[in-house]
């Protein structure tokens, strides 16, 4: 008998303890970077999500999409300021946002999900209410801070076995259409549901400590720690704080992983060794 064929019927035989503990767990993935770079990489990541649903794993995706937006905004000639590094989102670019994250973006992650055999639709944060925001900052114009989260959208969606695809997206008390960093959505969304698992895919391995070596655990206080000392730093200090945010408010568990990986999703959920760092409470 063929020993590739042993080894896999091995590694599926060993991930049944972790089938069974999350079944009908709900993971919030937040989705960036190089696994949205390329058609192989995105058949990759939608034919494991079509698995994770497959198996009784309740996964609710949250895209970004900032390469896109710029290349349309140039396309356009619609010049970007920066305010502390951050986009000023005014009415014209907007509306580019819009079209690119709740249009073309969005379109693509549903289609590529939906042809490796998964059940998934397309949604924003507008849509029934389900991410309201606050201006962050009068100097960034539209750039949201999601203030309130209403998931019974998502839950709806779970119960009939669909994959919401959402983007970043809020709306305003007044009704204005607010741009989110996808991050912070992803956190806010999967506070709200009470996520077992918040993963945020990035382009980098994990948590780091001063020697340069991944660190698999990790709770709040020590990600504080970190921060405050300057092991952690950059753009790595936003990803932490949002995982601190949403164990703080009720998820029991963010990871911060290599969505270059093969395979993230499942090496994290389904295997003892787990694929990058996981953040606890306590």
């Amino acid at each position: 008998m063929n020993r590739d064929w042993i080894a896999t019927a091995r590694t599926l035989s060993q991930a049944l303890p972790y089938f069974q503990r999350f079944v009908d767990a709900t993971v919030v993935i937040k989705l960036g970077g190089h696994a949205m770079g390329s058609d192989e990489a995105m058949d990759e990541f939608a034919r494991d999500v079509a698995l994770m649903r497959q198996v009784g794993v309740n996964p609710v995706i949250v895209h970004g999409g900032g390469p896109m937006i710029n290349k349309m905004l140039g396309r356009l000639n619609i010049e970007s300021k920066f305010v502390n590094g951050k986009r000023v989102t005014d009415e014209a670019t907007m509306e580019v946002v819009e079209m690119v994250l709740s249009g073309i973006v969005n379109s693509d992650i549903v289609q590529a999900i939906s042809e490796q055999g998964g059940r998934a639709v397309g949604v924003s944060g507008k849509d029934s209410g389900l991410i309201i925001c606050d201006q962050e900052d009068p100097e960034l114009g539209l750039v949201g801070r999601p203030t309130e989260v209403n998931p019974k959208l998502l839950r709806d969606l779970a119960e009939k076995g669909i994959i919401p695809v959402i983007a970043p997206l809020g709306m305003g008390r007044n009704g204005e259409t607010f741009n989110l960093n996808g991050d912070t959505a992803a956190g806010a969304i999967a506070a709200a549901l009470k996520a077992d698992r918040l993963l945020l895919l990035t382009d980098v391995a994990g948590v780091k400590n001063a020697q340069g070596e991944v660190l698999t655990e990790l709770t709040a206080a020590q990600i504080r720690e970190m921060v405050a000392d300057g092991t952690i730093s950059g753009g790595m200090i936003p990803k932490t704080q949002t995982a601190v945010d949403a164990v703080e408010g009720g998820v029991r568990a963010a990871v911060i992983l290599d969505g270059r990986a093969p395979n993230a999703c499942l090496l994290e959920l389904f295997t003892e060794h787990g694929a990058g760092s996981i953040i606890r409470k306590g």
